[in-house]
């Protein structure tokens, strides 16, 4: 059983080197479908936990639940009203804007990620593609504007 560990251990090692055509080609073994966007470091986050899946049985339900109380306990973002949005650490948002799409990721600090430059709200994002004051989560979509209210 230690070499079959060491196997699997070796194969989740080798997926930050293995080429995206790989990844891929595990994915599609995995996944009914590839996701909408092509983050290299969710991709194989996906992968590593699939393939430990497999070799070592799935997490029991009360195991999973505890640790999402506690990632949820530990987030440092926290909802503050009961209207505000939440953005998952690792999501992806993506905008059409100037004829180019802009895409911004959220961090697990509580950030966000855009043009290989962090960003304290998305905001702060959005001021940065538009040059103009802009409400973050209305500008990528995740709250509907006053007319569509």
């Amino acid at each position: 059983m230690k070499s079959s560990k060491q196997s699997i251990a070796a194969l989740v090692a080798s997926l930050p080197r293995m080429p995206m055509s790989g990844l891929w080609n595990l994915w599609d073994k995995y996944f009914p479908r590839r996701p909408n966007h092509h983050n290299r470091s969710y991709v194989e986050a996906r992968v590593a936990y699939k393939i430990q899946e497999e070799a070592f049985g799935a997490l029991k339900p009360e195991i999973r639940h505890q640790l999402i109380r506690i990632g949820e306990s530990q987030s440092k973002i926290k909802m503050r009203r009961r209207s505000e949005i939440i953005v998952v650490p690792g999501t992806v948002l993506v905008r059409e804007y100037g004829d180019a799409e802009h895409r911004v990721t959220a961090l697990p600090e509580g950030g966000f990620e855009y043009a290989s430059q962090q960003f304290k709200s998305l905001s702060a994002v959005a001021r940065r593609i538009t040059g103009s004051p802009w409400s973050g989560p209305l500008f990528f979509g995740l709250k509907p504007s006053d007319r569509e209210a």
